[in-house]
């Protein structure tokens, strides 16, 4: 694993242990996919598809990645019970020094990108190949031209996903838009993160225009990528780099045309978001279906009895319980009452991720979470839009996209002034998307924004936030394997 290339080269596989059985019934493939191996639609259709394999292995290694880099370090968690490397992971101690030799370690794993890499390498061929495929033999009887669209259009949506969801994690990374044969690989310098969200934007606008805001096959909702998870992800990236205007623009379409609709937050139909394809989803990693479902991560660590009936005692996690009380200071939030348990006790716990099935193997039992990874849904694209008015001066608009979601969850419209408006947008996304892969990243735009810094006790000051220490540092691995890489500022001189 010299380089950048061989790292994705070797290793890309278009379906690994998952199988997708909501993609058109397809057969897993076990080998490296190369240019040879695009011929026809259907083996088109299995290449696409293992792009979103590959992304649920990054975001599913060792159980937690998703929520490692989005949750827990910040304010919602203040203990972890033990968990492998987790309390500095939490504490934002990234620099852990860690033997190069225990490459199973959980913070090694979090400091490298091979594994997305390996998508971006899946999407490059995917890319490369699908315009060369003749699609007239297609016997699916959808139309020809709108199938091949689709499925170049999500190719380019997996590359500007995973680009986008590297470049928060890491900043600066190595920019890679053709796959090459590993002989040929070349190492490759961290690209300036500019550069790499110019590309991630640029492949979005070629996507969008292939693709429709519905699906062909409505079993594949939210699970493979349309124009509302396009537009969505360009209004992501939009925020993240302060540009406001295009933020609030994208998420608009996404409201106004995406046909998506808020699910009633009542208990059934509140926790349904987190089992899967609710209307309200616009795009999720499948783990919901039979053939699916995990037996650890953070449904484990975040339940306990009589939600998962295996865990006595304690959660593994621990909620940061004063966060959550001033979070939710008006107790008759719905989300509040139907999205957590045990509170007002020392040891409150969020059942978003408890759909538990058991089962039973050998002579133990076995628990079995099926809930997908919950990536984009409308609440969020609503807050993101009255985010962006807020920061552009538009507060009568963002008030009212606000009191949109307030009126769901059961609490008062906003009264306080406009100048607080923007940060009590970044606290309703915090009650909104409790666990869900965003706090620390609407935190550190926060921070950009109004230099509140809300990280949790002793984890970042200002100082250190503008000095990027919410930048993760690559693991010393990666530099040995390729000495053109250079360590994330902030972390150099502490690995």
């Amino acid at each position: 694993m010299k380089r950048i290339y061989s790292i994705a080269i070797l290793f890309s596989i278009s379906i690994l242990t998952f199988s997708c059985k909501k993609f058109l019934d397809l057969k897993p493939i076990s080998t490296p996919i190369t240019n040879d191996f695009f011929k026809t639609a259907n083996e088109a259709n299995s290449a696409v598809a293992g792009c979103y394999s590959l992304l649920r292995n990054a975001l599913n290694n060792k159980t937690v990645t998703f929520y490692a880099y989005g949750d827990i370090p910040s304010d919602e968690y203040s203990a972890f019970g033990g968990v492998e490397d987790m309390t500095d992971v939490g504490n934002v101690n990234w620099s852990l020094p860690v033997p190069a030799t225990a490459d199973y370690r959980t913070m090694i794993n979090l400091r490298r990108w091979d594994n997305f890499y390996r998508v971006v390498d899946n999407a490059n061929l995917c890319i490369q190949n699908i315009p060369t495929i003749d699609f007239s033999t297609d016997n699916s009887g959808n139309d020809p031209v709108v199938t091949k669209n689709n499925l170049l259009g999500e190719a380019y949506f997996m590359r500007a996903f995973t680009y986008f969801y590297m470049s928060r994690v890491w900043g600066d990374v190595p920019l890679v838009i053709k796959s090459v044969n590993a002989g040929d690989a070349v190492s490759t310098a961290r690209a300036p993160q500019a550069t790499v969200l110019a590309q991630c934007i640029s492949d979005l606008k070629t996507a969008i225009p292939l693709m429709q805001y519905g699906y062909v096959n409505s079993n594949n909702r939210a699970i493979r990528a349309n124009r509302g998870s396009a537009f969505a992800l360009l209004a992501h990236i939009y925020a993240w780099q302060q540009d406001y205007q295009k933020c609030a623009e994208a998420a608009d379409s996404v409201i106004t045309k995406g046909n998506y609709q808020l699910v009633d937050r009542g208990s059934v139909g509140y926790l349904s978001i987190f089992k899967g394809q609710s209307t309200e989803g616009i795009f999720e990693i499948s783990q919901n279906a039979a053939n699916e479902g995990s037996t650890s991560g953070i449904p484990f660590f975040t339940t306990k009895a009589p939600y998962n009936t295996l865990i006595n005692g304690n959660s593994v996690f621990t909620i940061n319980s004063d966060h959550l009380d001033n979070l939710f200071a008006d107790t008759a939030d719905l989300r509040l009452q139907h999205a957590f348990a045990f509170r007002g006790t020392t040891d409150p716990i969020c059942i978003k991720y408890s759909n538990f099935q058991y089962t039973q193997q050998n002579t133990n039992q076995i628990a079995v979470a099926y809930n997908n990874l919950i990536v984009f849904r409308l609440s969020d694209i609503i807050l993101l839009r009255a985010e962006a008015l807020a920061a552009t001066g538009q507060a009568t608009v963002a008030i009212g996209l606000l009191n949109q979601i307030r009126t769901a969850a059961g609490i008062e419209p906003y009264t306080l002034s406009d100048g607080e408006l923007f940060e009590a947008i970044i606290d309703e996304r915090g009650r909104e998307l409790f666990l869900e892969g965003h706090r620390f990243y609407d935190l550190v735009r926060l921070a950009r924004q109004r230099s509140i810094v809300q990280f949790g006790d002793a984890k970042m000051s200002l100082s250190e936030f503008t000095r990027g220490k919410y930048y993760w540092p690559i693991d010393p691995i990666l530099i040995t394997l390729d000495n053109s890489l250079k360590q994330t500022p902030y972390w150099s001189s502490k690995l």
